[in-house]
């Protein structure tokens, strides 16, 4: 045993002696290291940082990589990935970063189907928010701060932890970074009773280019509503958020229908798209078309399933009167508590813990291609019909609809950064998953993805044909320059008639434009940090 322990401390300290030989070997480790010293009053500042020579830094930078597309030994990786455990650290990232000349690309969990968040094509440095996790409920106010390296699992966790009757209208995904969901607007299953997830933030702490730390009162209206539903990235580092939770019911139902073409399909996907928008409130639903085998032919799965925020009779009682061809039995539908339903989303088990929410790992990683869409008026049965025909030819391509409606049918475009409100029935998700790592692959499956995205167009928002941030796409467009027109193209997809004021507050806030990716809102300037 005595021996054992001699081993770990004798390769432990030639682990520790080939990282610094290999960090004070990198001038660029060295410059930013000095500055920071220079800022952060602590003898273990170089804890922070990661120089991409030491044996920590793949498993760092991998841990929370979501597409293995950009996964690959091509990819150019960060020069160092900074980890902040303490808003003082992120402040120094911001202020040192900018004096050694480097690009910061801020994430948070990784969700990025583009990677725009840690990747780039120039020498950048990561700052990952990944240790910045705190989550803080407070019961009789009915809020929480939250700070943007936290998932949603560990939110919902910590909720229920306090409370068996309140939750939070955010995404179906335990693993997402609560940093980009919140900033990008974000939504979940709660959406038609309560809004958007941004809706909910009531104030915020953000570092600024100056690297100052600054609240909702500090950092002004302008900035707030900027920074919810338009990337908080653009503008500065947002650190945490101060939210409100909501009021949930003891008891939830979920339900889960599947029909194929042959079984009525058709016609529960016609009927779905003026239902989903604008039955009651309290129900949400989401649709699911797949492509999928029956008979040995490929044909197309429409499931429909939901969250009602009530018991399965009050479930019954409002589809069996609102949708009748869904053919909803008491079979179908599960009652069971919030957290619970959460986890049903996140496709666990019935019974499972709500400990598997605090499960950061990132497991079975895929290649992955997302677009989006925006439907405001009911696709005709022949145009169904015509999708179906798509489908089959472009096999692995399937479409998650989103019912829209109720709360967000009250919400002006303006009120936050997000415009993508009033007058929409669904929100669609087009997905393509693959194993293959090979470039033809990469080719033949994103070609699928754009192949069905084109032939929607007919069906979809138009002038601009709108897009959901949190779904990044760079097919819509990407900066080369930073010039106004450049981000128009991307800007008006994403923010509608918002995005000239988020030019103007970006102009405001960081005119030099260090806080950049590849879809990110320009200043009016082209000037670049």
């Amino acid at each position: 045993m005595a021996i054992s322990k001699l081993l770990l401390v004798f390769f432990s300290l030639v682990f520790f002696n080939l990282s610094f030989s290999w960090a004070a070997s990198d001038p660029t480790y060295q410059s930013l290291l000095q500055c920071l010293n220079e800022i952060i009053p602590s003898p273990n500042v170089s804890a922070v940082i990661v120089s991409n020579n030491n044996p920590s830094f793949a498993s760092i930078l991998e841990s929370r990589i979501h597409n293995a597309r950009f996964n690959r030994t091509s990819t150019l990786k960060p020069a160092i990935i900074i980890t902040p455990s303490d808003e003082s650290h992120v402040s120094a990232a911001v202020i040192c970063s900018q004096k050694v000349g480097f690009q910061l690309k801020i994430r948070s969990g990784g969700h990025d189907y583009e990677a725009l968040s840690y990747t780039s094509d120039k020498p950048f440095f990561l700052l990952d928010m990944y240790n910045l996790r705190d989550v803080s409920i407070d019961i009789p106010d009915e809020s929480a701060w939250v700070q943007t390296g936290a998932t949603l699992g560990e939110l919902y966790y910590h909720i229920w932890e306090k409370s068996n009757v309140h939750g939070f209208p955010a995404g179906v995904c335990p693993t997402v970074g609560v940093g980009g969901h919140i900033g990008g607007a974000g939504y979940g299953t709660m959406i038609r009773k309560y809004g958007l997830t941004t809706d909910y933030v009531i104030d915020a702490k953000i570092v600024n280019v100056n690297g100052k730390i600054l609240d909702r009162k500090a950092m002004g209206e302008d900035l707030f509503w900027a920074i919810r539903g338009a990337g908080g990235a653009n503008f500065g580092v947002v650190t945490a958020y101060k939210i409100k939770l909501v009021k949930v019911p003891e008891k939830v139902t979920v339900f889960r229908v599947e029909r194929f073409l042959d079984d009525n399909g058709t016609e529960v996907a016609f009927k779905w798209q003026t239902v989903g928008a604008t039955t009651d409130p309290n129900l949400f639903t989401r649709m699911l078309l797949q492509p999928n085998t029956k008979d040995k032919q490929t044909t197309v799965k429409v499931t429909v399933m939901g969250l009602y925020l009530g018991d399965i009779n009050g479930l019954l009682t409002l589809l069996n009167k609102d949708f009748p061809e869904l053919r909803l039995n008491k079979e179908n539908c599960t009652e069971m508590p919030w957290i619970d339903s959460v986890l049903w989303w996140a496709n666990f088990d019935l019974g499972t813990p709500p400990n598997v929410l605090l499960d950061r790992n990132n497991k079975d990683t895929k290649f992955v291609k997302r677009k989006s869409d925006y439907v405001q008026t009911p696709i005709p049965k022949d145009g169904l019909e015509s999708l179906w025909q798509k489908m089959v030819q472009n096999e692995k391509v399937g479409l998650t609809c989103n019912s829209y409606g109720g709360k967000m049918d009250e919400i002006d475009t303006k009120e936050s950064a997000f415009p993508h409100r009033k007058g929409n029935l669904y929100k669609i998700q087009y997905s393509i998953n693959w194993d293959d790592p090979s470039n033809e692959a990469d080719i033949k499956y994103t070609t699928q993805a754009k192949a069905v995205h084109e032939f929607m167009t007919q069906f979809v928002s138009k002038n601009p044909r709108r897009a959901y941030l949190n779904y990044r796409d760079i097919d819509i467009g990407s900066a080369k320059t930073w010039s106004y027109e450049e981000g128009k193209v991307y800007g008006e997809s994403y923010f509608a008639e918002n995005f000239d004021r988020l030019v103007d507050v970006k102009t405001a806030v960081d005119p030099n434009n260090f806080f950049r990716n590849e879809q990110s809102i320009p200043p009016r300037s082209t000037k670049t940090a």
